[in-house]
């Protein structure tokens, strides 16, 4: 099978599980992944036959995603703020919005001209947000959290892979006692755990049912815990006029707003995505 049979076969067999547009843009990462080639040195060498082992990744791969599993998972990989990054069913794959709130974190920190920021990321899944943060501000002392062993054993790997000097600690935040051993901060993010669990009946399956329920789900009569909770930590752990970021529901934008003008924080801002969709709040702590 040649370069350009595979590319065809591998849309062909996928198309009835993704939109046209998707589908191509898996057929290329698979073939970038099989051949070590990019999309212009495979339309060069289009004609060159795959390898045995070449061909075996390929239908390995196949099956797996008629299984629904996430592309991200099936290579190993995924990218974030121009850095490839480790991703398994241990963590969330990182989605572009995050990269939206990392570049509000950062333009903020930026324009305060703050000589030696502390950041944490609490719920850091892959590391990505710590990781990225700290590749852009350097100087930034930066600490991610997780209550999953698993997950700080894949942002622990991002950090040697990406060469950053990020501090990855397993640490539930739901528990205060436990919590309050942690420093302090000028800046507190969060990208928690916010939806429903009524609303996955209407999500991807790809998602629901590879990508970890901890790092995703709610219970519907308590959707704001973790904003309530990280809120509440973040009025002890953050320096007077310190800052809290979260990504969020869409659908809660409101209600995260005055959750946090509740817990006594000021200037708390909604933002949209590039989409038009609620989906990062900050806040500051009253000095």
């Amino acid at each position: 099978m040649t370069i350009q049979a595979a590319f065809t076969h591998i849309i062909q067999t996928i198309s009835p599980l993704y939109e046209e547009r998707e589908a191509a843009s898996v057929a290329h990462m698979v073939m970038e992944h099989i051949t070590g080639l990019s999309k212009l040195d495979r339309i060069i060498h289009k004609t060159r036959a795959l390898t045995p082992e070449q061909q075996l990744q390929l239908e390995q791969a196949l099956e797996a995603l008629q299984q629904h599993q996430p592309i991200q998972y099936i290579l190993g990989k995924a990218w974030f703020y121009n850095m490839e990054l480790l991703v398994n069913e241990q963590v969330l794959i990182p989605r572009p919005e995050t990269e939206e709130l990392v570049a509000w974190i950062v333009t903020d920190i930026q324009a305060a001209h703050q000589p030696s920021p502390r950041l944490l990321d609490i719920g850091t899944g892959s590391g990505c947000i710590p990781l990225a943060l700290k590749k852009e501000l350097p100087a930034a002392t930066v600490w991610g959290i997780d209550v999953s062993p698993g997950a700080i054993a894949v942002a622990d790997s991002n950090a040697a892979q990406q060469k950053l000097a990020v501090q990855f600690t397993v640490m539930d935040v739901l528990d205060t006692q436990v919590v309050q051993t942690l420093p302090t901060f000028t800046t507190i993010v969060s990208n928690p755990p916010y939806i429903k669990q009524s609303e996955s009946a209407a999500m991807q399956q790809q998602v629901v049912a590879f990508e970890p329920a901890l790092a995703l789900f709610v219970p519907d009569e308590d959707p704001l815990r973790f904003y309530r909770h990280i809120s509440q930590l973040a009025k002890t752990k953050l320096t007077p006029g310190g800052t809290l970021y979260f990504e969020i529901n869409e659908a809660l934008g409101k209600e995260v707003v005055a959750l946090m003008e509740q817990e006594g924080f000021t200037a708390v801002t909604l933002k949209q995505d590039l989409f038009g969709k609620d989906r990062m709040v900050k806040g500051n702590r009253t000095i």
